[in-house]
């Protein structure tokens, strides 16, 4: 597993500075409070599987804080999910604190600000992707922020022990299966926190929340059909086309949008699993909506950059 930094192989004057630029390489630019700056020890390593950073943290006593200052040098809005694998960190965001024990985690949001504290000596696992990825509200997700999350009991029982073999085998991870396991594991944190917002405490209270969650749902469960659009959308949810896009418009999106987005998403993924291997580009692209080939293969490039097929040879060359 690579290592960004271990303040071991720094000289003591330069330790602050090579933590700082590492964190901001890995993760995303933080102020610090060191206790003692000059006997400080760290170590960042770890690696990118799709689109999750995964790094492990080892550091003694410190503060890291994002700021607005920060924000205002971070382009994407990322969502960070912590997990201590010894000793404890404090997290503070959205005006609420939280210890976190060996074995428990929380998410947090980078576009905001927050501080985690380090009283003593502590190893996490850190894991870090886009907002887009959880497939959640924001504002519901925002609910969420600095909670902690027990990795004893529940669907938290099943993702934190995930999450501490996969601490341990990152030095076994590579090729295309590896965004498909990251599109795994952001599942299933997904499906953590769609359960935990479901609960007694955690629901918001605003219909508006539930209504937007039944659309994203029913549009998840029917992106196969090459008829959904705003039109199906809409009278599912019962309600008119013209609120439907009023709904979205207030996300600074479209409902038309997120449709082809999904749709992408879901092709991408099938582009490098290893189940799909024998499928046609042409015949993914179909199985998820997008009847017409050239389209399929116009949009997917103006999103990301390449052709379905390029993105396929690419990953397949990683093997």
């Amino acid at each position: 597993m690579p290592v960004l930094v271990n303040t071991a192989d720094v000289s003591v004057r330069e330790r602050e500075e090579a933590w700082r630029s590492a964190v901001a390489e890995a993760f995303v630019p933080l102020d610090f409070t060191f206790p003692d700056p000059r006997g400080f020890r760290g170590e960042i390593s770890g690696q990118t599987l799709g689109p999750v950073v995964v790094n492990r943290v080892t550091a003694g006593p410190h503060r890291a804080a994002r700021t607005q200052r920060n924000i205002a040098r971070t382009e994407t809005p990322y969502y960070k999910v912590s997990m201590p694998l010894r000793g404890c960190v404090v997290l503070r965001q959205d005006g609420r604190e939280t210890l976190l024990p060996p074995g428990d985690l929380a998410v947090y949001d980078t576009s905001r600000p927050y501080q985690v504290s380090f009283d003593d000596s502590c190893r996490l696992l850190v894991l870090m992707f886009p907002h887009r990825e959880l497939r959640l509200p924001y504002d519901s997700v925002r609910e969420m922020t600095a909670r902690r999350v027990s990795g004893r009991t529940g669907i938290g029982g099943l993702v934190a022990p995930l999450l501490v073999n996969l601490a341990s085998r990152l030095d076994e991870i590579s090729g295309p299966q590896s965004a498909r396991l990251a599109d795994n594991i952001v599942d299933l944190l997904g499906t953590l926190y769609a359960d935990l917002l479901g609960g007694s405490g955690y629901q918001p209270a605003d219909p508006i929340h539930a209504l937007m969650t039944r659309i994203r749902c029913f549009i998840e469960d029917n992106l196969d059909d090459p008829a959904l659009g705003p039109e199906m959308v809409a009278s599912a949810s019962h309600i008119s086309v013209g609120y439907l896009h009023k709904l979205f418009r207030a996300e600074s999106t479209s409902v038309s949008k997120m449709i082809r987005e999904r749709r992408l998403e879901q092709c991408r993924r099938d582009l490098v699993a290893p189940i799909a291997r024998d499928k046609t580009v042409g015949a993914i692209g179909a199985q998820w909506g997008f009847v017409d080939a050239a389209h399929f293969s116009r949009v997917f490039k103006a999103t990301y950059g390449v052709s379905p097929r390029e993105y396929r040879v690419t990953h397949d060359l990683v093997v």
